[in-house]
Formats: C-alpha cells, sequence, structure tokens
C-alpha cells in the first residue's frame, strides 16, 4: 500500500477543524485508511541517517497515511482532505467540467516515429492556477507517487509538468537519435546531448532507476515546443525552460506512455485534484492531441458514468439490512453519488473521474460496507454448513514429506526462479529445450527463469553445506513451471518431488530403493501389469553414460532417476558422486 505524508497541522487546517492522534486514526479506520506512524522529518532523518545528520531538520509532526493501492484520488493531501470531507458530509463532491480556451487550443502532435516507443500522449492544461509553497510540495509529490504506483515506475506512464507561459504551442512528440537531442535538464545550468544525460543519470539516486526503459532503443522520445524549445525527454527528465515555479501560474500536463487508459487515468487524477486551486474552481482547459494517423481526441476526458446496483444485493453480499435510502446515502459518503430509482430496489451511482478504481459492482459494495462501518455489521453464522477439505494434491504432498523424513532424508525448500544458466547449462541443456518461462525483467541473474526442475536447487542446497557430514540426503516436493500454449495464462504448474544422495559413493542403490518405497506408498505394484510401474535404461545430458534410467508408472513417463555426470557435478561446486531422482507426482492422485 502506498504511504502518504501530511503534515498534521497543514492536514487540520484544510479539515477545518483539528483531532487528537487517537481520533484521527479512528477517521482514517472508518474512511478505510491506516494511519500507519505519526513522526517529523527531523525523527527520520534521525532513525536513517543519525542524530548528527538530522540537526536543523523541520520538527513539523507528520502523519503518514497508509491508502489502498487502487485509490489514486488519495494520494496527496487535497485528495485526502476531500474525500474525508465528503465522508462526513462537511462538503458535496465538486463537479469537475473541461471547458474549451478563450482562445486557440493547446495543440500536442505525435509523430509516427514514437510508435515503438512510447506510442501514447494526452495532455491538458491548468489555467490561473495559484501555487504556494505547500501546493507546489503536493503537486510535485502527487506525480512521485503516482510514478511509483499505476505508473509502474514511469515504465507505463511518465508524467511532464510545465509553465505553459514559457512556452509556445503547438507542441509535437516525436523520438530522435540520441546524439541528435540536445537541451538543458531540469535543475542544470547548461546543455546535454541525450547520451551524456544517460551517463551522468547512472550515478543519480532517483533517475537511476528509470534509464533502462529507453536506453537500449535506437530512438529516444521527445518534445518541443513551436520554437524548438525542449519540454520533456519522457520518462527520464523535464526541461529547465518550462521548469514550474511558485509563481506559475498556467500549467500544461502532457502524459506519455505505452498504456492509453492508464495515461488517460494519470491525467484526471492530477488535473481535477489540483484544478481547486484555478480561479475557476474544478475545471480543466481542454488541450487537442494529434495522433500519428491524424486523428484528433480532446482531452481529459473527465467522463462521468452511471452503473445500476440493487440494494438487496448490496444488503446480501455485506451482510446487513439498510434501505435502499440509506445505501445511497452510505455511497454518495464515499464520492460515488447515488440516489434510488425505478422500483424503489435500484440504485443509480455516478462514478466520477476521480474514481478510477470502481471498475464492478463489487467495488461499489466495497465502498458501502466502508461506510456502512465494517465493526457496525453484526457478526452471523453462515446459512451454510460445509467441511472443509484439504486439496487432493497437497494431503498427498504432505504425506509422501513425512514418509520421506522416515527414509532418512532432509527436506529442503529452494526458490522458484533461477537463472537460466541452472536449469539449461549446468545440465547440458539448451535453454529452448527447457519450454522455460522467462521474467521480462529480471532483477538479478540468480532470478531469470521459472525451475523446470526442482534438481539444480538442490545440488545449490549441497554446494553450500557440503562440510557436514556424509552422506548428504536431501529432497524436495515443489512446484515447477513450463510453458503451456493450451493454458490461458500460457503455462501450467506441475508438482514434482526430488531426492538427492551425495556421498563419498554414488549410492544408486539408495535411490533406487526410494523410488521402491514411494510407489509402495502410491499403491503402484512393480511391473508392467495392472497399472504397475518399470524403469528401462535411458540417456540424459545430466546423467553419466549408462547409469540413467526413466520412470514409467501407469502407461506414461514420470520421471528419471541415475547417477549424475561428473560435469555436471563440477558444475554446480560439487567434488563427490551423486545419484538423484525426479518425478512428477500428479499422475498418482
Amino acid at each position: 500500500m502506498p504511504t502518504v505524508s501530511v503534515k498534521r497541522d497543514l492536514l487540520f487546517k484544510a479539515l477545518g477543524r483539528t483531532y487528537t492522534d487517537e481520533e484521527f486514526d479512528e477517521l482514517c479506520f472508518e474512511f478505510g485508511l491506516e494511519l500507519d506512524e505519526i513522526t517529523s522529518e527531523k525523527e527520520i532523518i534521525s532513525k536513517e541517517q543519525g542524530i548528527e545528520k538530522a540537526e536543523g531538520a523541520s520538527t513539523v509532526i507528520l502523519y503518514k497515511i497508509d491508502v489502498p493501492a487502487n485509490r489514486y484520488d488519495l494520494l496527496c493531501l487535497e485528495g485526502l482532505v476531500r474525500g474525508l470531507q465528503v465522508f462526513k458530509e462537511r462538503i458535496k463532491a465538486p463537479v469537475y467540467k473541461r471547458v474549451m480556451p478563450n482562445g486557440e487550443i493547446q495543440k500536442l502532435i505525435i509523430t509516427e516515429e514514437t510508435a515503438k516507443i512510447r506510442p501514447y500522449a494526452v495532455a491538458a492544461v491548468l489555467r490561473n492556477i495559484k501555487f504556494t509553497k505547500d501546493r507546489y510540495d503536493s503537486f510535485i509529490e502527487l506525480q512521485e507517487k503516482l510514478h511509483q504506483n499505476i505508473c509502474r515506475k514511469r515504465a507505463l506512464v511518465a508524467i511532464g509538468t510545465h509553465d505553459l507561459d514559457t512556452l509556445s504551442g503547438p507542441f509535437t512528440f516525436t523520438a530522435k537519435r540520441p546524439s541528435d537531442i540536445k537541451f538543458k535538464p531540469l535543475n542544470k545550468t547548461k546543455e546535454y546531448t541525450a547520451c551524456e544525460l544517460m551517463n551522468i543519470y547512472k550515478t543519480d539516486n532517483h533517475l537511476k532507476h528509470y534509464l533502462h526503459i529507453i536506453e537500449n532503443k535506437p530512438l529516444y522520445p521527445v518534445i518541443y515546443d513551436s520554437n524548438g524549445v525542449v519540454l520533456s525527454m519522457p520518462p527520464i527528465i523535464n526541461g529547465n525552460h518550462s521548469k514550474i515555479t511558485v509563481n506559475t501560474r498556467n500549467v500544461f500536463i502532457e502524459c506519455t506512455g505505452t498504456d492509453f487508459t492508464k495515461a488517460k487515468i494519470v491525467l484526471d487524477i492530477i488535473a481535477t485534484t489540483f484544478s481547486e486551486y484555478c480561479e475557476n474552481q474544478f475545471t480543466v482547459e481542454a488541450a487537442e492531441v494529434v495522433f500519428p494517423n491524424g486523428k484528433s481526441y480532446t482531452f481529459p476526458e473527465l467522463a462521468y458514468r452511471k452503473e445500476m446496483v440493487r440494494a438487496d444485493l448490496i444488503n446480501k453480499k455485506v451482510g446487513i439490512r439498510e434501505t435502499p435510502e440509506n445505501l445511497a446515502k452510505l455511497l454518495t459518503r464515499m464520492y460515488l453519488k447515488s440516489e434510488v430509482i425505478g422500483d424503489g430496489n435500484q440504485i443509480e451511482i455516478e462514478i466520477p473521474p476521480t474514481r478510477a478504481d470502481v471498475i464492478h459492482a463489487c467495488d461499489i459494495i466495497e465502498d458501502a460496507a466502508i461506510a456502512y462501518g465494517y465493526n457496525n455489521i453484526q457478526m452471523a453464522l453462515p446459512k451454510t454448513y460445509t467441511i472443509a477439505n484439504q486439496f487432493p494434491l497437497n494431503k498427498l504432498t504432505e504425506l509422501l514429506r513425512h514418509d520421506m523424513a522416515a527414509a532418512g532424508f532432509t527436506e529442503a525448500l529452494t526458490f522458484a526462479l533461477c537463472s537460466q544458466e541452472d536449469i539449461a547449462d549446468k545440465l547440458g541443456l539448451d535453454i529452448s529445450a527447457t519450454k522455460a518461462v522467462h521474467i521480462s525483467n529480471p532483477k538479478t541473474a540468480e532470478f531469470q527463469v521459472v525451475r523446470t526442475t526442482l534438481l539444480p536447487g538442490l545440488l545449490k542446497t549441497i554446494a553450500v553445506n557440503r562440510k557436514m557430514p556424509l552422506p548428504l540426503k536431501l529432497f524436495e516436493i515443489s512446484d515447477i513451471v513450463v510453458k503451456d500454449s493450451s493454458r490461458d495464462v500460457g503455462a501450467r504448474n506441475c508438482r514434482h518431488l526430488c531426492a538427492v544422495y551425495y556421498n563419498k559413493n554414488p549410492g544408486f542403490e539408495i535411490i533406487h530403493g526410494l523410488l521402491d518405497r514411494i510407489m509402495q506408498l502410491l499403491g503402484v505394484p512393480p511391473g508392467e501389469k495392472q497399472g504397475g510401474y518399470v524403469i528401462r535404461a535411458s540417456e540424459g545430458p545430466a546423467f553419466f553414460p549408462g547409469r540413467c534410467a526413466e520412470i514409467f508408472a501407469r502407461g506414461q513417463s514420470v520421471g528419471k532417476l541415475g547417477v549424475l555426470h561428473p560435469d555436471v557435478i563440477t558444475k554446480f561446486e560439487l567434488t563427490m558422486p551423486c545419484s538423484s531422482l525426479e518425478i512428477d507426482i500428479e499422475p498418482f492422485l
């Protein structure tokens, strides 16, 4: 959950009254939030960097409030105050309007070069806005919170805000070679090319996390005004020329990204949240965006939509007995203007542009439950009487775990993610033959793919425990994941059992005996008749030639056992022979 830090005194001033810490904590709970911490800037620095570094820091009391991840409208002081005031019925939810400018509309033209990098852009203007230092700080903070949340660290959407009075439209959103882009970035005194900026920001604690989004692209996105002035190079940095200050009166907002829907949501949130500081409150000036196909659209959309929910459905799902009129009042307190219509059981709910989190009827029902108060819902026994049952596969897993331990093997739990080298190169396989599911943006080389076998994890566990007394007998019963185009998600989980024996001698007979014991427990007799099991000589790149067998049970292959190849043992930094067994246990359910 995102955490929003607000100054306590500023919050109370905006709310029009003061609260004790306990009272405000209770108010947050009633509204579906959580007061996480009461602190100050000095206290935070003192904890993180020491008392000496905290000298001179502000002692203003800060409230750290946990906000639901999908409530983008509550990510700053203004949104929180407005939400709480509507909830306490002190004000009515404002109506947001998009207005056309008196003169020429601001235009943002997207060129076709952006198609493979960041193909979408939306824009709007906050006209005659009045900033103070606190409002300005909140404006910047909201952008940062949105970047970390719905924008997925700028990968989906990047926000740029500019002083419109320093620019001249129309604006052009295009893409150029890094060497052809040169401008003075935010808070810098000289011009740099895009290549130079990428090198400079590699050591910047804040911006270095966003460089990977475009650094390997042949073209970088950039926005110019009609005079060739660079507004921004999304998603990295804005230009210094159009920098916003406390004295800025007209703000041009542009959001570029790879997700059109989220770009529109982000623009709506910023525009609506700070439109209350415009001369004409809660109005946002429209901007025109022209796409490469020649079609033009006007933003922000600020779309209101209507949803219908039956009152009896809300009562049934929440477990309460409220009249439709009371339910409509509860929803109105949650920023969802509602009224009873039709047969008296239907509630019409108006979803404002600030509530992008409301997608289904269940979202509306949840808000009704919050407004009613979770503590006010009477506890009741379910009308249906059921006895929980363990999932059959998990039950089998638990039984096998106990018997594996009784056989003298120690259970290990290893990571589900591993490197490509672990499941391919070290086992003598090609990565394309493993059907492995790849992580699109791995944070470390150790976690590149989802494991397709449990063997590498156990061998790595033995490697870090090889000084322990011999023999080492480990097992694991966990899921592996392989690609499967027949599944809706393109992959499937399989529950595998893997056991490894590590000693001065290979111990193939130990592993073979373990297989016989497992089959005995599963009620599978030896032999091909009557659904039994057999092992047949086989070959595998991970096994020593002539020391590998494939296991067949009930007419299908379920796994392999054998003595591992010396090359495999060496690649996992082991020095002694090793035998292994790995089977799929799902066919035995």
